[in-house]
């Protein structure tokens, strides 16, 4: 797979530029001198901004990237005996090369769920660990908002989550790294049944209301050059976070540059924008080629995330005009990131050469 240069494609939504608006605020600060390591006025703002976000007096920090934001996050509520209860697929567990027990020390027990979605179930088997030295002690149950597979975590779903795990004494961390992308899914879903919330309500809904304690707040994945935020909703859980955060080495010596990017993000509600313009066309992308024969969807589309099996001749072919990952090889099952910038002609040409190479191969 070699995309070439000007080339749109299905691998990631990391692979879509920054948005004109989030360079265009870095390019008008690029002669200015602030203090550093955070102690200056757009880093000040752009905290205010995701406070008024999340309508409550948080903790806010800001990273690099989303692998810092979250073994930081994890680091400052999880001690070296203790363990993070997460799904198999979750992205601290299979995409961050081991980061979290190598730099974090702890111990991540993965579950399997094929939707991606922890269950509060799920958290029964692990009461035989707690107080047993001789075993990691369970401590955290970390939920990815959406999820690997592209689906949500619904309020009354994430609540219940919340409401056990805090039952058995746990800290409830969120991989928001799309957050934005299940946000929009459930305000779509609130304004289908008459209920006329705001973005902001809506992305509170998913997160903090629930009951998470902590949050890994993504932006890379939906318009931001870089820069990830950690908020604390529990501000009795932040204080280790500046110390663990500078010796995770996230701590951004010109941390205006992250938080002008948040600033802008959070202004006009471009943030949702972005993310209902990427769910949109994935829905879109979805919809036309579930009509094709020898296809066939393998998860709902809730975010930006398209999920389909495909029969194993076309594959090869498509991804030498498309880069996109295989899923799940054995199944025949690829995965199709949209990103907020993806065009309509895209799509439309990736549906045609999929329909040709079925009709070749059928």
């Amino acid at each position: 797979m070699k995309p070439n240069k000007t080339q749109q494609h299905f691998l990631s939504d990391n692979a879509s530029p920054a948005h004109p608006a989030i360079l265009d605020a870095l390019a008008r600060s690029s002669q200015e001198h602030a203090v550093p390591y955070g102690d200056d006025p757009h880093t000040e703002s752009a905290a205010a901004r995701i406070r008024e976000l999340f309508d409550r007096d948080c903790g806010v920090y800001f990273t690099y990237n989303g692998t810092g934001a979250n073994v930081a996050a994890l680091r400052t509520v999880t001690r070296p005996f203790e363990a993070v209860l997460c799904t198999e697929m979750a992205h601290i567990n299979e995409d961050e090369a081991g980061a979290c027990e190598a730099i974090g020390g702890f111990k991540l027990l993965p579950i399997h769920r094929a939707d991606g979605r922890l269950r509060p179930e799920d958290l029964l088997p692990f009461r035989s660990r707690r107080g047993f030295e001789h075993t990691s002690q369970p401590a955290v149950v970390s939920v990815t908002q959406a999820t690997e597979v592209g689906t949500i975590y619904r309020p009354d779903q994430l609540r219940a989550l919340c409401d056990a795990a805090h039952d058995e004494g746990y800290i409830v961390h969120m991989d928001g790294a799309r957050i934005a992308n299940a946000a929009v899914r459930w305000w779509e879903e609130e304004h289908t049944r008459g209920s006329r919330i705001t973005p902001a309500e809506a992305v509170r809904v998913v997160s903090a209301d629930a009951g998470v304690d902590v949050l890994s707040f993504g932006g890379t994945k939906n318009g931001l050059l870089f820069g990830e935020a950690v908020v604390f909703f529990d501000r009795d859980r932040e204080d280790a976070f500046r110390y663990l955060r500078k010796q995770t080495t996230q701590l951004h010596s010109k941390m205006r540059y992250i938080a002008l990017q948040f600033e802008r993000y959070l202004q006009d509600e471009l943030w949702f924008n972005n993310a209902r313009r990427a769910n949109q066309t994935a829905a879109a992308l979805a919809s036309a080629l579930e009509a094709l024969p020898g296809v066939a969807s393998a998860f709902p589309v809730e975010a930006n995330g398209v999920f389909v099996t495909l029969p194993a001749a076309v594959i090869p072919r498509l991804r030498e005009e498309f880069p996109f990952y295989l899923w799940e090889e054995e199944q025949n099952l690829v995965r199709l990131m949209v990103s907020w910038d993806t065009r309509e002609e895209v799509v439309e040409r990736f549906v045609s050469v999929c329909t040709s190479l079925l009709m070749q191969y059928a």
